[in-house]
C-alpha cells in the first residue's frame, strides 16, 4: 500500500481524557479512533493488526481440535434467568427493546449450552470444542485504560464439552500450552505468567495469563524461575504451599490479564440440564470449560510492553506490514515497491512528498519491524534497519527481497 493513499494520517493531538499509553500511541499512529470512553473504532492499520492476531489465535485453536462458530450478540433473557445471572447487579448488560429487556452478550456460556443440546445426546458426540471471535459488551465504570479495559471489544471465547473430569483436565492442559505459544509468538511470552486466580462470576478458582506491566490493574506474586504467579485476590499461605512455591522467592508486581481459562465441571450443566447418555445408557451431566483471549487487549498489551520513546514496536507476527519502504528521492522507490508486491511481501510504501525527518518519525511511531530506505545516497542499493536496532546496513535490492520471502 502506498502511504499517500492510506486513509489515516498520524496525529499530534489526542482526544481529551485519553491517558493510557496504548490508546495514545495507537490513536497518534492511526490504528484506532476513539468513539467514547472505552469504545474504539479500528482503522485500516488497526484492522490489519487485529486480523493478524485473529489468525494467530485461530491457528492454535484449530490445532487442538477447535471448530469455529459465531453466536449472536443479542441474548434471550430466559436462558440467563435459568442460571440466575439475568439480574446480576455486577453485570449490567441489557437494553430495553419496546416493553422488554434484551441481553447484550458479555459472555456466551448460556446460549452455547442451549445450542449444544441440539447436537449432543450420546457419549459418542463428545468431546466438542467450539470457539468464536465476537464483540462483547461490558458496563465498565473504569474505562480509562484504552483498549485494556473496553466497554465493547472483540474476544475469542472457546467452550469445551467433555464426558468427565479427566477429559476436561486433558483439554485444559492443551489449551494452556496453546495460550503460552500464542503469547510467545505475539512477542510477550517472556513477560507473561500462568497465574492462579479467582473465578469471578464463573467459578471459585481459575487460571489467568498475566503480562508484567506497570500499566496493569492487577497485582500478582510471581516466581520468576518457575514462571508461575498467584493473583493477589486469592493469595494465601495455603495456596503458596499448594502450588509448591517458596513465599520468600515471590515478587509482587503489576500486570495485565491477557487471557483466562475456567473449569466449570458440571455446575452449569446441572443448572441448565445439559446431559448425555453414557455407554450404559445412563444420563450424565456434561463437563464444561471456558477459555478467553481479548484480541484488542492483546494488541494493547503488546503496545504497552514493547513500545519505546519513538512509538510502537510490533513483533513481526502481528505487524500490519512486513516492511516499511521509505523513499527520500521522488520515484526511486517505485521499482522496489513493485518487486516486493510481486513477491507477496506486505509493504507500506512511504511515497509522500514530505521531509525525511517527518517520514522517519512516522515510521518509528507506526512501528513496522523492518525499514527499507532508498535515496540518491544509497546509489541503487537499499538501507535496511530493524525497528529495535540503531544501526542500518546497505544491501542490494535482490538481497532485500530475499530477506522477506
Amino acid at each position: 500500500m502506498k502511504q499517500s493513499h492510506l486513509y489515516t494520517k498520524t496525529r499530534k493531538t489526542l482526544p481529551s481524557g485519553e491517558v493510557a499509553k496504548n490508546a495514545q500511541l495507537l490513536i497518534k499512529a492511526g490504528y484506532i479512533h476513539k468513539e467514547l470512553a472505552g469504545v474504539y473504532a479500528f482503522l485500516p492499520l488497526g484492522i490489519r493488526v487485529m486480523n493478524k492476531i485473529e489468525d494467530l489465535i485461530r491457528s492454535h485453536m484449530d490445532k487442538i481440535g477447535g471448530q469455529e462458530i459465531l453466536l449472536s450478540s443479542l441474548q434471550d433473557p430466559e436462558l440467563w434467568k435459568k442460571n440466575n445471572r439475568w439480574d446480576d447487579d455486577d453485570v449490567d448488560i441489557w437494553f430495553k427493546d419496546r416493553d422488554e429487556r434484551i441481553g447484550f452478550a458479555w459472555s456466551h456460556e448460556e446460549p452455547m449450552i442451549s445450542m449444544i443440546e441440539h447436537h449432543v445426546s450420546s457419549y459418542k458426540d463428545l468431546p466438542v470444542y467450539v470457539y468464536q471471535f465476537q464483540n462483547k459488551f461490558r458496563n465498565e465504570p473504569r474505562a480509562k485504560s484504552g483498549l485494556l479495559r473496553g466497554r465493547e471489544f472483540i474476544m475469542k471465547d472457546l467452550y469445551s464439552f467433555t464426558k468427565n473430569q479427566d477429559e476436561l483436565d486433558e483439554f485444559y492442559r492443551k489449551i494452556t500450552d496453546a495460550y503460552k505459544e500464542i503469547f510467545n509468538v505475539a512477542g510477550i511470552g517472556d513477560q507473561t505468567y500462568y497465574t492462579f486466580a479467582s473465578g469471578g462470576a464463573f467459578t471459585e478458582f481459575s487460571h489467568e495469563f498475566q503480562t508484567l506491566s506497570d500499566a496493569g490493574e492487577d497485582t500478582i506474586y510471581i516466581d520468576r524461575d518457575k514462571k508461575i504467579a498467584i493473583n493477589e485476590e486469592v493469595y494465601s499461605k495455603e495456596i503458596v504451599k499448594e502450588l509448591g512455591l517458596d513465599e520468600k522467592k515471590l515478587e509482587k508486581v503489576k500486570s495485565i490479564e491477557t487471557g483466562n481459562i475456567f473449569k466449570f465441571g458440571t455446575g452449569y450443566s446441572e443448572k441448565l440440564n445439559l446431559k448425555y447418555k453414557d455407554a450404559d445408557g445412563k444420563d450424565q451431566f456434561v463437563y464444561l470449560g471456558s477459555y478467553g483471549i481479548g484480541l484488542s487487549r492483546l494488541m494493547a498489551t503488546v503496545v504497552e510492553v514493547l513500545s519505546d520513546d519513538g512509538g510502537i514496536v510490533w513483533p513481526e507476527s502481528i505487524s500490519p506490514f512486513q516492511v516499511h519502504l521509505i523513499e527520500l528521492t521522488e520515484g526511486l522507490g517505485e521499482d522496489l515497491y513493485q518487486k516486493l508486491l510481486d513477491n507477496n511481501i506486505e509493504v507500506l510504501y512511504d511515497d509522500r512528498q514530505i521531509g525525511a525527518g517527518e517520514k522517519f518519525n512516522d515510521a518509528d511511531l507506526i512501528g513496522i519491524p523492518w525499514r527499507l530506505v532508498v535515496s540518491e545516497k544509497t546509489d541503487g542499493k537499499v538501507e535496511i534497519k530493524n525497528r529495535s536496532e540503531k544501526s542500518a546496513q546497505l544491501i542490494t535490492k535482490d538481497e532485500a527481497i530475499k530477506k522477506f520471502i
